[in-house]
């Protein structure tokens, strides 16, 4: 009995196992796309994981991908059709897991506006904030109705999305999140209406993801921090209502309306498998914007994704 209470208190005097420190750039101010992140982190799962996160939220929206790219942060959340054009920028970048797993874009109208179709479109008006992957995106879906990107005008409405649209500045928008947007105009009075995408010719995509160098990675490190995240997933979604409280306490600016409301629609887009991979959404994804364009070759899958889980 003695030896084992000397044991227990040699035991009790030895200092716990440092954390690994871990930083986390977010694509975006804090919001409810960024759930399992911050129930995560505030029920301690990545404590259980030996993991300390650092969750930043950009001054710059478009930095996070840069600056994990040159090793000054261990994630970055980013999203599936930028990181294929980033590869072949030449950045050494790699999705290493998925936090959103459905699209949220979509191409955003009036629901009571003169557009029913996008075949309505044509010499209409159409509002964007990024250049790019959003061209390919249109230009998909418009094709479908024989509409050309040519028989568009295009206007960057710099990030007012819903605004440009509510005002009548342009027919419709590209790059709307339907969990967001729709909620927005709706608690406005101007209720909109989304054509889908996924469903209107563009190949599905993983919306919001994860994304490493793997030069510089700690592909254990991930690991944990993808099994916290999955954790919290599946907290989320068998706690609706906790969860949501736990989100929305974190800050004020979280407590209103709108995110409530698009808490409740992104719920069931959050990805269950964080880790889990599907091989040929990246492979389409990576042939539509050779198709549409904007890439000169293909990659091959494994050098646009890797598996950290894998042994």
């Amino acid at each position: 009995m003695k030896k084992m209470l000397t044991a227990l208190a040699m035991l009790a005097a030895t200092p716990a196992m440092a954390a690994d420190k871990m930083t986390v750039l977010l694509d975006w101010f804090i919001n409810p796309d960024h759930g399992p992140i911050i129930v995560a982190q505030e029920k301690g799962f990545f404590a259980d994981q030996g993991l300390e996160v650092e969750i930043v939220a950009p001054a710059d929206p478009s930095a996070p991908p840069r600056l994990v790219a040159a090793g000054q942060a261990d994630l970055a959340v980013s999203y599936q059709p930028q990181l294929h054009l980033q590869i072949h920028e030449g950045l050494p970048l790699k999705r290493v897991g998925t936090l959103v797993a459905t699209p949220l874009n979509c191409l955003l109208v009036l629901e009571d506006g003169p557009i029913k179709s996008p075949a309505d479109l044509k010499d209409k008006k159409i509002g964007f904030s990024v250049a790019g992957v959003e061209e390919a995106v249109l230009g998909a879906v418009l094709g479908k109705y024989g509409v050309a990107l040519s028989d568009v005008e295009m206007i960057n409405v710099n990030f007012s999305l819903s605004p440009s649209l509510m005002s009548g500045q342009v027919d419709a928008v590209i790059g709307a999140y339907r969990n967001f947007e729709l909620n927005q105009m709706d608690i406005e009075g101007e209720p909109g209406t989304c054509f889908y995408i996924e469903e209107e010719g563009v190949p599905s995509y993983d919306e919001l993801i994860y994304v490493a160098n793997p030069e510089t990675m700690d592909a254990d490190k991930v690991a944990r921090f993808l099994r916290a995240t999955e954790l919290a997933t599946q907290y989320i979604v068998n706690n609706p209502v906790k969860s949501w409280e736990i989100f929305s306490g974190t800050s004020t600016e979280l407590q209103d309306e709108l995110n409530k409301r698009a808490w409740v629609d992104t719920m069931p887009r959050f990805a269950l498998r964080p880790a889990g991979f599907d091989h040929g959404r990246y492979e389409r994804f990576e042939a539509f914007l050779k198709d549409s364009g904007m890439i000169d070759s293909i990659n091959p899958v494994d050098a646009i994704a890797i598996d950290v889980t894998a042994k």
